[in-house]
């Protein structure tokens, strides 16, 4: 008989489905700011409490040298952009910046992490943040400035800024990457069935018993799941979304993800969620891509969908409507049949 048991985890809520002869070791930590949960199948305790460690230790070493608010490789990095000097960067660090450089350009700059400043003055950056109604002015002169990836130059492992408002802030791309990292090196010793979830940015190491990995979809306006879906080996799902970090001021809702081109937070958007198939970075992907489409109009929301060749997406705007993709509303299983009723396609 098969035994199931759900955590609700920050973005996403996490279903795993137990087979009785399956030997299921799972951790849970804090990291990134959010709760990571770590699931191996069928590995004796002692190896894979080893490898879940070495995880663990792996995004804490990522988390401190990322951090754009406390003392980290970033932050003076991030220095060294404000003051015009050249500062020495780790070669990985080159390489985030290299690629997340990349997918900005790729979306047109609505996903771009050179706008720290602006994260810093809506009061995002600090671990706990209060309702912030920043000046207008300093809003308008962060906008103006337009920090963009582009503005950074690396060579011979120094890296500077043509622009002295770059402030880097990798809040939507880290856990993403984390993913990654920590997928290829549980593959590399040889682990077949694992999961990975990161604050709700989960990525799928093999199977469960004789079944996908069961994820569920998290109601952003409600304590469970709105539907579940199948993540076979190699997948990964990632959400963007208005109801984790966010404060309310005179009865509107401010959320963390702020629009590089206005300098305000998204309006209208409750979440969007996205599915990628294997990919050596499908984890990066899950994280970044469901920003620009969280970001763009309605009416330029499908060119981000087409453009990234976005096959599974969901998005929930704030008047309820649901708009999902033809394949993914294939896979889905809801759990909420009133909410199902609401279904528009997106594309």
């Amino acid at each position: 008989m098969r035994n199931i048991f759900i955590i609700l985890l920050s973005l996403l809520s996490l279903c795993l489905t137990s087979c009785g002869g399956d030997q299921i070791f799972q951790s849970q930590s804090y990291v990134f700011g959010t709760l990571v949960d770590i699931t191996i199948i069928d590995l004796p305790e002692e190896r894979a409490r080893e490898l879940v460690n070495h995880v663990m230790q792996t995004f804490q070493g990522l988390h401190n040298r990322l951090h754009a608010w406390h003392a980290s490789e970033l932050s003076t990095l991030n220095a060294g952009f404000a003051h015009g000097e050249k500062i020495n960067i780790s070669a990985e660090l080159a390489r985030i910046i290299n690629d997340a450089t990349l997918l900005s350009q790729q979306s047109d700059g609505l996903f771009n992490p050179a706008i720290g400043g602006l994260i810093k003055a809506w009061g995002f950056q600090r671990s706990e943040f209060k309702a912030v109604q920043p000046n207008p002015e300093e809003i308008s002169k962060l906008v103006k400035a337009n920090p963009k990836m582009t503005d950074i130059v690396i060579k011979e492992n120094k890296a500077y800024s043509n622009n002295p408002f770059v402030q880097l802030d990798f809040g939507g791309y880290a856990k993403g990457y984390a993913l990654d990292v920590a997928a290829k090196y549980l593959r590399d010793q040889g682990v077949k069935n694992a999961l990975i979830n990161i604050g709700g940015n989960i990525i799928a190491i093999g199977k469960h018993g004789n079944n996908a990995w069961r994820v569920g979809i998290k109601d952003p306006r409600g304590p469970g799941a709105l539907a579940t879906v199948d993540l076979a080996d190699g997948w990964a799902i990632g959400t963007s979304g208005d109801y984790q970090r966010y404060f309310e001021l005179n009865g509107k809702r401010y959320c963390h993800i702020i629009n590089p081109f206005t300098g305000n937070p998204a309006p209208g958007i409750e979440a969007v969620i996205i599915l990628i198939p294997p990919q050596h970075n499908a984890g990066t992907l899950s994280d970044v891509l469901s920003k620009p489409i969280f970001l763009s109009s309605s009416d330029q929301r499908t060119k981000y969908v087409k453009k990234f060749n976005l096959k599974n997406v969901m998005l929930i705007d704030d008047q309820q409507h649901i708009f999902v993709t033809y394949l993914l509303a294939k896979r889905l299983t809801w759990l909420d049949v009133h909410k199902a009723k609401l279904v528009q396609p997106l594309i």
